[in-house]
């Protein structure tokens, strides 16, 4: 296949390593931060102008925020160890003065990221463990993953896959990412029970359409796939992407889903509901896994604020994920019992459709980690129920059977 993106970088522009956004290269004016560049609409609107002017070093972020010396500490901290860049799409997003600021704590190098917490792993989903290919992950019977790239537009500190992205010296490849993709083809198509297949990465999106396009008309062409789904960020991360042409391609192979990433209201923008609705228009569905964080989105009312605003730009909340144990991001974790806090303030009090399942993932799966809202009696002839207020009440195995009856 052709295309295939260098050091992780998916775009066929390197990505830009030393040249500074200075007034020559911008219109005069700055905006209302008082320092950051203004840039015109024609770049501004190209994905691939973001991506070769990603910030990556702090000459460049000092451009967009004012960084703290910690922020600055972290980033010669992981310098040779971890990579970081941001776009300018989700830099502006970032409030300069503060260093707490949602957006920023995501993109932003931090001390944390540099502390190995108890029981931390690289890998503790297992997704080496259940690679059968360079690329394919087949953990569930009937679906699996495909890891089609390292590269991402943003490497948020919190990725799951930090050791695969962000880690200069890690990869959950086999081989090298520019492999061919036969051998993973192949696999799919000798397992027929394997009917939905989400490609993820890295980031998908972070490819060429013509790049991408190989690999999903690859994917369409086995009988035995029913559903071709896409996890990318690149919808809260860099909107400008989510192109006419890119939508149009990715409709030609229905069905097609695609799963996003918000974690906090601030990256809801006109830009990513307009790229929402490309995807929509084009027949394709949106939904959004959010990932519990610490100093984020660890209270009911900036978790329940973005649930209806999801819900809004018509994208549907599918999981709340617990902050998983990885080398580098345990610091985002919050407790199980804040997870359940939150979860109790959106049940009820939302949308049933808008509130998402509560899961952590293991390397045996993904585990539903909500508390219930009934309690079996001892006996087991009654059921204790309690609503979002708190309220119970006591049905008898009369009225509804608790257990099945025995066979005749």
């Amino acid at each position: 296949m052709s295309g295939t993106p260098g050091e992780h970088d998916a775009t066929t522009d390197p990505v830009d390593t030393t040249e500074t956004v200075e007034p020559t290269d911008i219109a005069e004016a700055a905006d209302l931060a008082g320092f950051r560049p203004r840039v015109p609409a024609a770049e501004w609107d190209d994905w691939r102008w973001h991506m070769r002017k990603r910030i990556n070093t702090v000459h460049k972020a000092r451009q967009w925020i004012r960084l703290t010396s910690d922020e600055e500490k972290a980033v010669a901290g992981s310098a040779g160890k971890y990579r970081w860049s941001i776009t300018p799409y989700y830099a502006s997003l970032m409030d300069p003065d503060d260093p707490a600021c949602p957006v920023r704590l995501q993109a932003v190098p931090a001390p944390g990221e540099l502390t190995e917490f108890p029981g931390s792993d690289v890998d503790p989903v297992g997704d080496m463990y259940y690679r059968k290919t360079n690329r394919v992950v087949h953990k569930y019977p009937d679906r699996v993953i495909m890891l089609i790239t390292e590269a991402c537009p943003v490497y948020c500190r919190h990725c799951t896959r930090k050791f695969h992205t962000t880690d200069v010296s890690g990869t959950y490849f086999r081989d090298d990412e520019g492999g061919s993709f036969e051998e993973d083809l192949r696999y799919i198509a000798d397992h027929p029970e394997i009917r939905d297949v989400l490609l993820t990465g890295g980031d998908p999106l972070s490819y060429q359409d013509g790049k991408l396009e190989e690999i999903v008309s690859g994917l369409r062409a086995i009988p035995s796939v029913e559903i071709i789904r896409i996890g990318s960020r690149f919808p809260v991360l860099l909107p400008q992407r989510i192109t006419e042409g890119l939508c149009e391609m990715l409709a030609r192979y229905h069905p097609v889903w695609l799963n996003t990433h918000f974690n906090h209201p601030k990256e809801i923008t006109a830009e990513s509901a307009a790229a929402v609705d490309r995807l929509l228009r084009h027949g394709i569905p949106v939904g959004n896994q959010t990932v519990l964080l610490h100093g984020i989105n660890d209270d009911v009312t900036t978790m329940r604020t973005l649930m209806t605003e999801l819900l809004h730009i018509r994208v549907r909340p599918y999981y709340l994920y617990h902050c998983d144990n990885v080398t580098g991001v345990s610091h985002f974790m919050t407790s199980v019992e804040k997870g359940w806090e939150i979860m109790e303030g959106l049940q009820g009090h939302i949308t049933g459709f808008g509130v998402p399942q509560y899961v952590l993932t293991t390397r045996i799966g993904k585990i539903p980690i909500a508390q219930p809202y009934f309690t079996p009696s001892p006996d087991g002839l009654r059921l204790r129920l309690r609503n979002y207020r708190g309220e119970e009440m006591v049905v008898d195995a009369a009225a509804y059977p608790i257990t099945e009856p025995d066979a005749p």
